[in-house]
């Protein structure tokens, strides 16, 4: 499948030698999109979010507090890009001929045109999430700059290419991020215990459950059979031979998955290491967050105890109402502090989600 966004010459040229030194083949190929798709993140965090946010929740919208705006921004952005990642990945899987034809040594050593878009695209997401933690690293702290990190360096590792194949598969635990988002603004919009906020919390725990848990454990389990053979052994002779035998596609990247491993060999055992351990850990978390969250939206949607609900519900002696504002502020914090923890408290925030991610 060729890429439906073809590369800019210019820039594919500029970015050549660095390529060559990383050994990352196919990132000329696929660098506007990475570069596009960061700046295109950045403009929605610092113009459309703050432009649109302001005009139709002028209540909410954190004008003045930076951490909140900041936590408000990113989730803006992050809601954007799950839905638009996990439209493209779909369409990529049900679209791509050459991938679905993939066999062992093309889904390892192999690429299509439409598995490097979505690298693409996800690989510039995180380029804008490591630059946004480093800028306001006193907000989000040295924890998800770790993360940013990590998962930049994981993602990137696929221009090499690299397991290619599975770019898509595993970029769709994104399925359950638009509902985790909604859940975080249900809360800032003061529908805390909706009926709206009950449908979005089914909806996030259903999706989160058969995306993160039954499809990404099986596809887990699917990617360490294959990474497990390509450190024993690369394609054969006789494959390369055959994928190469034909002049009409030989040279074509978009009709020759195997265009950029003519020289494959077995993938050294640090990166599949590195690879393997990312995994297991997400997916063991995958499942402990899950637990947390059942947890979470159980307590949340519980009645309040009756006498609890009395007593707070006739005020001791009538004060002024910004006396009442300030008291009842100080009332919820308290409960919030007492409550069981929200899925948003449970779970990190989108960018701690990402997907077992091997790209």
């Amino acid at each position: 499948m060729r890429d439906p966004f073809p590369p800019i010459p210019a820039l594919s040229r500029a970015i050549e030698p660095l390529a060559e030194r990383l050994g990352m083949q196919t990132l000329p190929l696929h660098i506007h999109e990475v570069a596009g798709a960061a700046l295109l993140y950045t403009f929605i965090q610092l113009v459309v979010s703050p432009v649109v946010s302001s005009r139709l929740f002028p209540r909410h919208y954190p004008r003045h507090d930076r951490a909140k705006k900041a936590n408000w921004d990113t989730h803006v952005v992050s809601l954007f890009q799950s839905l638009l990642i996990n439209v493209l990945a779909l369409w990529v899987m049900f679209v791509d001929e050459e991938r679905q034809n993939m066999d062992f040594e093309q889904r390892i050593w192999g690429y299509t045109g439409g598995c490097g878009l979505i690298q693409g695209l996800a690989t510039g997401y995180f380029i804008w999430d490591l630059g946004i933690t480093i800028t306001n690293l006193d907000i989000f702290g040295f924890g998800l700059l770790a993360h940013a990190v990590s998962a930049l360096a994981v993602y990137t590792f696929g221009f090499r290419p690299y397991i290619n194949f599975y770019s898509p598969v595993f970029i769709l635990y994104e399925l359950s991020t638009p509902f985790l988002n909604i859940h975080w603004f249900f809360d800032k919009l003061n529908m805390t215990g909706s009926k709206p906020q009950l449908y979005n919390g089914i909806a996030l725990l259903v999706t989160f459950f058969s995306c993160r848990l039954v499809w990404g454990t099986y596809q887990s389990v699917m990617v360490y059979a294959d990474m497990w053979q390509s450190v024993t052994r690369g394609p054969s002779p006789e494959y390369l031979a055959q994928a190469f035998a034909d002049p009409a596609t030989a040279g074509d990247p978009n009709t020759n998955p195997m265009y950029f491993s003519r020289d494959a060999a077995p993938i050294p055992f640090a990166l599949t290491a590195v690879y393997l351990a990312s995994n297991l850990v997400l997916n063991s978390l995958n499942w402990f967050w899950f637990v947390k969250m059942v947890a979470a939206v159980k307590k949340r949607f519980e009645p309040p105890k009756p006498g609890k609900a009395k007593r707070e519900a006739v005020p001791e002696k009538p004060v002024s109402r910004t006396k009442a504002t300030a008291l009842a502020e100080e009332e919820e914090l308290a409960a919030r502090r007492r409550r069981a923890p929200s899925i948003e408290d449970v779970v990190p925030d989108t960018e701690e989600l990402r997907e077992g991610t091997i790209q």
